[in-house]
């Protein structure tokens, strides 16, 4: 019955609602409802987002930011990519490079404008570096020479005597571990030199140096010639498409073979001018001055003939050739000019830095400028952030557009350091991803003087890469060691490595309070064989087994509460106290244990040698049986290196 009357009460109800319906009339009823009832979602094809025929995207990009810019779900590009045969399930964060956004959208028949990173950072100062370059707008500028060779030829001291000063001896360990730009006058025609580091491990500055030259010259020395680091200038030099000019340098030592060092040129493919060739060799002596003058000049006649030329009237564009932070100061950036004049007041974007010109001064007089025209080098202050050596300047319009270019362009770098993620695991490499999350980790903080350096010291880093033990760099930055490395360091347990820099107060007494290690270097040289010594330290010792000797078993005597104690002979080397025993029963091993006792008649004995009688009870063992053999062995742990 109550079923029956719940029902009738709901027959009422529906009457009563079709009555009123009727009293309000069809279109104020159906206005109610719309104003009461709950939205729905429609899933009509009217309403969903358009699909585009034509998009623009940046790559590498998300599965995300694909699906938006061609408007179709990302449920539906990734079903696409499922498709593609990928090792791993890609999701919406997951970063796709430009060859599957091609294959995406062929498949979903979109046409795609694609741009990459460098487009984009192209396309934020198009309006600035696209000038009127025309031959009538160009004037004369004074060539720009770098300095190549390998370590300890000579490069410094040589430019010292063209400058008439003295940076070589001012160098940690006689070597150059900055790059230097220097302008001299020569009879009334400017030069600019820049001084690269001549080791190894400042590859990419040399390529920095080769990059913004016009002329390169080759330092040899005429005692060594050439070295491997003199066959990698060689590269950069031609790489850079300039003309090198090969400075053979300590001429005044007695004994030297010049046609042995110009066979070894002609091997490179330098053919000698004294040799039918292309490229001058000028003999020099750093030490007396010999052949210096022959040096500039013919410099001045390469730079004749290349018709060396930029616009002075346009908005200033170059190179930062390294940047540091000084106390006081703040950033101080090494650009050189190579387009334009730059002038104190300019707005100025260096990469991800920004910032006015406040100050320039000469890098070879140290005097105060207004104003630097191309080819001139000038130590600037007013960036925000020391930019990176290397980085290419460019004077814009006022400071919101520098801010807005670096902002930018820290936001493209950025998305490209984020889609270098890690391989995706799968069951092929699940286990080796198991295997390196337990490798031994040595956590750096890195401070230096300059970023050269930094980049010196994390290429030298490359070269001691190990499987089972590696070097994580938390952080690498320009400037002194403060507070907030030390306390980076003592959350993540790091070593803080500074090179040519040291902790303020402040920092050094965190560092003795928390017990963080702060090493502090000024050669290069150093740093690496430290850490060298500190891998080879973390690295799992080898294991190595000696035989020692062998046993036959010829009584067994069972003893309560002893066990059994194995009568033998020593039949083979010595029987040691402190070694191992391997059972050996009808060339079977039975097992490996160690030793409890060693008696020699009824003394005990540290070993026992080849022909004497012992008593041997084995750790955990007593089912020991005549005519076993009982191998005695040694396991010695060896300290295990890099190489």
């Amino acid at each position: 019955d109550s079923l029956l009357g719940g029902r009738e009460v709901r027959q009422m109800a529906r009457k009563r609602s079709g009555e009123s319906r009727g009293i309000l009339g069809d279109d104020e009823e159906g206005s109610r409802r719309r104003r009461f009832s709950r939205p729905r979602k429609s899933t009509t094809a009217s309403t969903a987002a358009p699909r585009k025929t034509h998009a623009s995207i940046q790559v590498p990009c998300t599965v995300r930011a694909f699906s938006e810019a061609i408007g179709l779900p990302a449920s539906e590009v990734l079903k696409k990519m499922l498709g593609f045969g990928l090792q791993f399930i890609p999701s919406m964060a997951t970063f796709i490079d430009r060859d599957t956004v091609e294959l995406l959208a062929a498949e979903m028949g979109v046409q795609l404008n694609i741009k990459t990173a460098e487009d984009l950072e192209k396309e934020l100062l198009s309006g600035f570096d696209a000038v009127d370059e025309g031959p009538e707008l160009r004037s004369s500028r004074a060539p720009v020479v770098t300095f190549l060779g390998h370590v300890d030829h000579g490069k410094t001291s040589l430019l010292d005597r063209i400058l008439g000063i003295d940076v070589a001896a001012r160098e940690r360990g006689g070597i150059t571990q900055h790059m230097r730009a220097y302008t001299i006058d020569r009879n009334g025609r400017p030069i600019t030199f820049v001084d690269t580091p001549g080791h190894e491990a400042f590859t990419q500055m040399r390529a920095r140096g080769a990059n913004v030259t016009d002329c390169a010259v080759l330092v040899v020395a005429a005692d060594d010639g050439i070295m491997p680091q003199t066959e990698e200038a060689i590269s950069h030099a031609k790489a850079a498409g300039v003309p090198i000019v090969v400075c053979l340098n300590k001429i005044d030592l007695p004994g030297l073979d010049v046609q042995r060092i110009y066979q070894q040129l002609t091997a490179n493919e330098l053919l000698p001018t004294e040799w039918g060739g292309e490229v001058e060799v000028v003999k020099t002596s750093a030490l007396t001055g010999e052949g210096v003058d022959l040096l500039l000049d013919t410099l001045l006649t390469i730079a004749e003939l290349h018709d060396l030329r930029a616009n002075p009237d346009r908005f200033a564009a170059g190179v930062c050739l390294d940047a540091s932070i000084h106390e006081g100061r703040g950033v101080v950036a090494c650009l050189l000019v190579q387009k334009g004049t730059l002038r104190v007041g300019d707005a100025i974007v260096c990469g991800e830095a920004s910032g006015h010109v406040k100050s320039m001064l000469e890098t070879s007089k140290n005097r105060r400028v207004q104003e630097a025209i191309p080819s001139v080098p000038v130590f600037v202050t007013g960036l925000d952030i020391a930019p990176g050596a290397g980085d290419r300047f460019q004077v814009v319009d006022d400071i919101a557009k520098a801010r807005e270019v670096a902002v930018k362009r820290n936001a493209i770098r950025r998305q490209m350091h984020l889609s270098n993620a890690p391989v995706h695991v799968t069951f092929e490499n699940l286990l080796d991803r198991l295997g390196t999350q337990k490798t031994p980790t040595l956590n750096l903080i890195l401070r230096a003087d300059v970023r050269g350096s930094i980049e010196a010291i994390l290429k030298e880093l490359t070269k001691l890469d190990h499987p089972e033990v590696k070097i994580k760099v938390l952080q690498s930055t320009v400037g002194g060691i403060t507070e907030a490395d030390v306390q980076l360091a003592d959350a993540s347990d790091a070593v803080i490595v500074g090179f040519n820099v040291v902790p303020d107060e402040n920092a050094r007494v965190l560092a003795d309070n928390r017990g963080v290690q702060v090493r502090r270097y000024d050669i290069i040289y150093q740093v690496t064989d430290d850490l060298k010594k500190a891998l080879e330290g973390m690295l799992k010792p080898e294991r190595r087994e000696s035989d020692l000797g062998r046993a036959m078993v010829q009584r067994t005597y069972a003893i309560s509460r002893v066990g059994v104690i194995a009568g033998c002979r020593v039949i083979a080397g010595v029987i040691a106290r402190n070694a191992r025993i391997r059972v050996i029963r009808e060339s079977h091993i039975i097992g490996e244990y160690g030793i409890e006792s060693l008696k020699r008649e009824k003394d005990d004995s540290r070993e026992v040698r080849d022909g004497l009688e012992c008593g041997i009870k084995l750790n955990g063992f007593n089912d020991i049986k005549e005519g076993d053999i009982l191998e005695c062995y040694r396991v010695e742990e060896v300290a295990r290196t890099l190489s």
